[in-house]
């Protein structure tokens, strides 16, 4: 009927392949004020891995939803004591006072996220399966990231020292979305106001 049309039928959701685990609350559960951006303490947390085959090279990402800074640490592989490692790395950092909540995919790294929520205090949500747009702070940052780090690199050869580099890259950049501050300008006020 419309040859010119890409694809026929409907499109089917794809079926979810990674390994499953009885994840905590779902993003619709999470506090409705959290998608204006107007409170500090809104994370939001991924993973970025190596495209090489053997290779376990890994980088778990965090972005804080207010003022979009990005934080990120190198980890040994994809599982959920590296991402806990990680995760204890980013409170240790900050306050506890800055982490509120934290939104995540459903990647099996964050199966250890009963752990994080009873020690710390910090409520975990679990975006939807491939709904990649509900962390869109997260995914654009590490969009970022990939111009240093392209498709082909070998996490694992990357340097503390080369993330550290391209971290203060992204983070000393202006953003139109906060009236052309950079991000670690809306960090410094937002952890002056916390103390």
């Amino acid at each position: 009927m419309f040859p010119y049309l890409r694809q026929k039928g409907k499109r089917q959701r794809p079926k979810e392949v990674r390994v499953r685990f009885k994840v905590g609350k779902t993003i619709s559960q999470r506090p409705k004020e959290i998608k204006n951006r107007q409170e500090f303490g809104r994370w939001e947390a991924d993973t970025v891995v190596s495209s090489q085959v053997k290779s376990k090279g890994c980088i778990a990402t965090f972005a804080e939803r207010k003022s979009c800074y990005y934080f990120c640490c190198l980890i040994l592989d994809c599982s959920s004591h590296s991402m806990k490692e990680a995760m204890y790395q980013l409170i240790h950092t900050f306050s506890e006072s800055a982490l509120k909540t934290i939104t995540v995919d459903r990647g099996k790294e964050f199966s250890c996220y009963k752990g994080i929520e009873s020690q710390f205090n910090v409520d975990i949500y679990f975006a939807g399966p491939y709904s990649a747009w509900q962390r869109g702070t997260n995914e654009n940052s590490n969009g970022l990231l990939r111009g240093f780090f392209p498709q082909r690199t070998d996490l694992a050869k990357v340097t503390q020292e080369e993330l550290n580099y391209a971290l203060n890259v992204i983070n000393h950049r202006p953003r139109k979305c906060l009236n052309w501050d950079t991000l670690c300008e809306i960090l410094n006020l937002e952890v002056l106001r916390l103390n």
